[in-house]
């Protein structure tokens, strides 16, 4: 976890809140990183903000601007920003309470972890957290992060809160633009039972330690040989998709995928009830948002 907090405020729920923190909870960069070098000396090239009428400018002199028209700004400072303040720049406060299907997984971004910020804070949190997980409900509330107020969905995870970052119809595109133009022609009925048997052969838990970043750990392998002073040679280019036959194509998948028989199915527990209302659900208009995001 960050040692530092991306958000200090105060968790509010109607007139119960408290101090909490929150922090980010997964890592969106690489951790391979290329620095710029002189090709000649390999010595680090350094970026110097340049005025293309004046030349280099010191970093004590640039300020921020907002293009309203092409070449025309209007300059904004750090005070200026500091004096636009909501109640929710130091609160979050829960607004609503709703089904955790009802939210388009369209919708759900990046997950943080909220806790309690002090001792004093504890007492109250721990009455929200278990209010929450009793209500079974996800929570809606708002709070302004990196210059921006974002909306957040709240439900318990262990001992604290798992918080996500819901986006804005804004940021959201509307599928229908792509898909509409997806023919609406149904298609052979025997190919969609094959390509489910094999959808059965291939299902399975997830389990994130399976799928590492494959292109990462190559670059890694490349840097390791670079250094040793192997010479690296590119691949040849991968051949053109043959055109096959389609039906041809997906028994031998089925083939390949352990046999053409169907897995027998296991018996039904409470657990895979839950699951299979889920599956059910997943085929309304609101989905669900992605599996990772289940409650310890």
């Amino acid at each position: 976890m960050a040692t530092r907090p991306t958000w200090q405020g105060y968790l509010r729920l109607s007139l119960v809140s408290c101090p909490v923190a929150l922090y980010t909870g997964a890592s969106s960069t690489s951790e391979v990183h290329f620095n710029m070098l002189d090709k000649r000396t390999h010595n680090r090239i350094r970026m110097i903000p340049t005025d293309p009428e004046t030349g280099p400018v010191d970093r004590s002199e640039i300020v921020k601007g907002y293009e309203i028209e092409k070449g025309r700004y209007v300059v904004v400072t750090d005070e200026d920003i500091a004096s636009v303040r909501l109640a929710t720049t130091r609160t979050l406060d829960i607004e609503r309470f709703v089904d955790e299907d009802g939210i388009d997984r369209l919708y759900w971004n990046d997950p943080y972890f909220l806790v309690p910020d002090g001792d004093m804070a504890l007492e109250a949190f721990t009455v929200i957290r278990e209010a929450m997980e009793t209500s079974g409900k996800v929570a809606l509330g708002r709070l302004v992060m990196h210059q921006r107020e974002r909306l957040m969905a709240l439900e318990p995870r262990g001992k604290g809160i798992l918080a996500y970052s819901i986006r804005s119809n804004r940021e959201v595109k509307n599928p229908k633009e792509l898909f509409d133009k997806i023919p609406d022609e149904k298609p052979n009925a025997q190919m969609v039972d094959i390509a489910t048997r094999i959808i059965d052969q291939l299902e399975g838990p997830f389990d994130p330690s399976q799928f590492n970043d494959r292109y990462e750990d190559a670059l890694r392998e490349l840097i390791r040989q670079k250094e040793k002073g192997a010479t690296i040679t590119a691949p040849s280019e991968p051949k053109e998709a043959e055109v096959i036959d389609l039906m041809e194509a997906l028994k031998r998948s089925l083939g390949q995928a352990g046999g053409g028989e169907r897995r027998k199915a296991a018996p039904r527990t409470a657990a895979t009830t839950k699951s299979s209302r889920r599956a059910a659900s997943a085929k309304k208009p609101a989905a669900r948002k992605p599996a990772a995001r289940k409650r310890a």
